[in-house]
């Protein structure tokens, strides 16, 4: 279980940490930020980047291949529901979409670069994302 906690510091400037490391999410500046740190989607594609990163080279150490590098980029957008053919969305006007760039060098055969693309896919993140998530909210006042 991952437990991680926002304080707001002031402004748009969030101080986040998980009890062992301390980091800053802010907005950038056009949005009314500071831009002193990534924004919640830039935090939420860096949990996905790196994931997808650690579970190949995971897979690659357990396999005994010989990964010389691995670099995953996401991007992410809303667009019109009517602009994905292949989203199996209902229509809502607009979805979000991730788009993945994984890059990985090193010695493999066809069928080694078949199932290495198949476990860029497959890291627990972007399993969650692409499964979805049931959320259970609370909030308390003073």
């Amino acid at each position: 279980m991952s437990q991680i906690t926002a304080i707001l510091q002031s402004g748009t400037v969030a101080t986040l940490s998980n009890g062992r490391h301390t980091w800053t999410a802010d907005e950038p500046l056009a949005a009314g930020g500071t831009d002193t740190g990534p924004n919640p989607y830039e935090l939420l594609l860096s949990s996905l980047a790196a994931c997808t990163c650690l579970t190949i080279a995971m897979y690659c150490k357990h396999k005994r291949l010989s990964l010389r590098s691995v670099r995953a980029s996401y991007d992410f957008a809303r667009i019109h529901a009517d602009d994905c053919e292949d989203c199996e969305m209902p229509d809502r006007g607009f979805i979000e979409q991730i788009t993945s760039n994984v890059h990985i060098s090193g010695d493999f055969d066809d069928a080694q670069k078949n199932r290495l693309a198949q476990i860029a896919q497959r890291c627990p993140v972007h399993k969650t994302l692409a499964h979805g998530i049931a959320f259970e909210d609370n909030a308390t006042f003073d």
